[in-house]
């Protein structure tokens, strides 16, 4: 056992210093070693706290100000998910603010206060007709009606916005128009120099925040849309809202129809439809991927840039990143001294993925530490590690389709889970256990057949006293060795966070600790009063 609890300590060693040190590594790059300070913090509003972090390179002072660009992720992501596009801005001199949106992260102001309506569209917005049932009306718990209304856009007309119910689309900017007048007050930022970027649900954030501050001192000179949606003008007022210079990176293999004109493909047949030669501002004849129409000096120029990616990895598409940071270069005047190839982010996002791996792979050796306690010895079996190694590689292939199906795999009531990826994990955890059970009495039966009289035993669920009868002690020190192992996990995600500001993941799937939330008295009228949020 001694021997065993050597190697056991110096496995775990190993492990720990090759987290911290791949880390430690992420940490210099977001920070370009040393030059861009990186800072997290909240903005106190009306809903509830918006939680943000906030990249600044050294050279933004008030003296000397920088542009600025606001970033706004996805549907069941947070802030982090924007890193990539937030460390190349970072190294080219922009001060980049990365939002929790309503409802994600560590924001505490739910997606309810997006607002929603009892209808949707199943076209693109403009184009709908009540006489071709493409304008319907919808009823289930409101939970459906927000997620029925993403893009649909409270700067649309109130045939859209309003219903006869009451009800209203309020902010789908999901917060991200506080975020912006932060950002246009900071000191070191030049607000004639704002931009904004959003990734699938962020792309209606986006709009928002450019219509709301269309023809205004600080309206942005620039949106680059991730995946984003297009409507008709008919849609909103388009005499006294107008988007300056719009960049549309189309992912070749986006699996959500309606960020493709609620067409099977992406294809030229897509660029050429009348909504996308509209938004270009040329005949059918004349649309072409990866080429700019328009002027910059007006703000009419767009683009729509062809990456060879799916929807949930525009975020970190290298072409993508190329194409944006160029954009920005031309309206809001990044430094151009770096050649957008010239990229880093992704290898940040690499160590951190494998700072996730070292961190769950080092559970075997905590386990093993474990074991050699003597009042966890009596469950260790021949071999566990077989076993703990199955588990790891089932749990981790389960994880990212079942979580991000969510409440479509197990629609809990209103008010069980705020967010739709809790409902998710619910099903997952219960998939995991449902799993274990039918193996294990499978396999007991099995043992049964041949004769064993062991078998409850020879799966480590009974003790050499009573091969045959299942243990209940057993069982009950394996799940405090399981939440003992939990606990080390949870601590070394605790540590990274707090020192490096980064948690695990890789670009989507991701462990995040958990927060106590406080609700608004809006959002107790749906959802009760305290909720944890995170992952792990």
């Amino acid at each position: 056992m001694k021997k065993n609890r050597t190697k056991a300590i110096i496995a775990l060693a190993v492990f720990l210093i090759a987290i911290f040190g791949c880390m430690f590594a992420a940490d210099r790059i977001q920070t370009g070693n040393g030059s861009i300070e990186v800072t997290e913090g909240w903005i106190e509003t009306d809903v509830g706290n918006l939680f943000y972090k906030l990249y600044t390179p050294e050279n933004a002072t008030a003296e000397s100000k920088a542009p600025g660009v606001l970033l706004l992720h996805g549907y069941q992501n947070d802030h982090e998910t924007c890193a990539a596009y937030a460390v190349e801005l970072a190294r080219r001199g922009a001060v980049v603010l990365c939002l929790d949106e309503y409802g994600h992260g560590a924001t505490t102001a739910g997606l309810v206060n997006r607002g929603y309506v009892n209808h949707k569209v199943t076209v693109n917005y403009g184009e709908d007709s009540e006489a071709d049932g493409t304008f319907k009306t919808i009823g289930g718990p409101i939970r459906y009606k927000v997620m029925m209304n993403f893009s649909n856009l409270s700067f649309f007309d109130e045939h859209y916005t309003t219903d006869s119910d009451g009800n209203t689309l309020t902010d789908s900017s999901a917060g991200g128009n506080y975020a912006y007048a932060v950002l246009a007050a900071m000191d070191n930022v030049d607000s004639s120099r704002l931009a904004i970027s959003g990734h699938s649900m962020g792309t209606w954030s986006s709009w928002s925040v450019a219509a709301n501050f269309s023809g205004t001192d600080i309206e942005p000179k620039a949106v680059v849309l991730q995946c984003g949606e297009l409507f008709r003008d008919s849609a909103y007022d388009s005499e006294k809202i107008h988007f300056n210079n719009v960049l549309l990176l189309q992912a070749k293999y986006d699996e959500f129809s309606y960020f493709r004109d609620y067409t099977n493909l992406v294809d030229d047949d897509l660029l050429r439809s009348d909504l996308r030669t509209e938004f270009l501002g040329c005949t059918a004849d004349e649309a072409a991927w990866n080429t700019t129409y328009g002027s910059f000096a007006d703000g009419t120029a767009r683009r729509m840039e062809l990456l060879n990616t799916n929807h949930r990895l525009t975020t970190h598409n290298a072409h993508g990143i190329a194409a944006a940071m160029t954009w920005f270069a031309d309206t809001i005047g990044l430094d151009t001294t770096l050649a957008p190839t010239d990229q880093v982010a992704m290898t940040k996002e690499v160590l951190v993925l494998a700072a996730m791996l070292f961190a769950v792979a080092s559970l075997l050796a905590m386990m093993e530490l474990l074991l050699t306690v003597p009042f966890f010895a009596k469950i260790a079996q021949p071999k566990w590690w077989r076993g703990a190694i199955i588990t790891m590689l089932l749990a981790a292939a389960t994880y990212p389709f079942m979580t991000q199906l969510g409440h479509g795999l197990l629609p809990l009531p209103e008010g069980i889970f705020r967010m739709t990826v809790g409902n998710g994990f619910l099903s997952w955890y219960l998939l995991l256990i449902l799993i274990m059970l039918i193996t294990s009495i499978v396999s007991n039966k099995k043992a049964k057949k041949h004769g064993a009289a062991d078998s409850w035993q020879s799966m480590g669920l009974a003790g050499a006293d009573a091969p045959g009868k299942m243990g209940w002690g057993l069982l009950g020190r394996s799940a405090l060795l399981v939440l003992c192992m939990l606990a080390y996990m949870y601590l070394l995600l605790f540590i990274c966070e707090k020192v490096f500001l980064l948690d695990f993941r890789f670009i989507w799937p991701f462990f995040k600790t958990f927060d106590a939330v406080v609700l608004y008295p809006q959002q107790q009228q749906n959802h009760g009063g305290l909720a944890l949020r995170g992952n792990i």
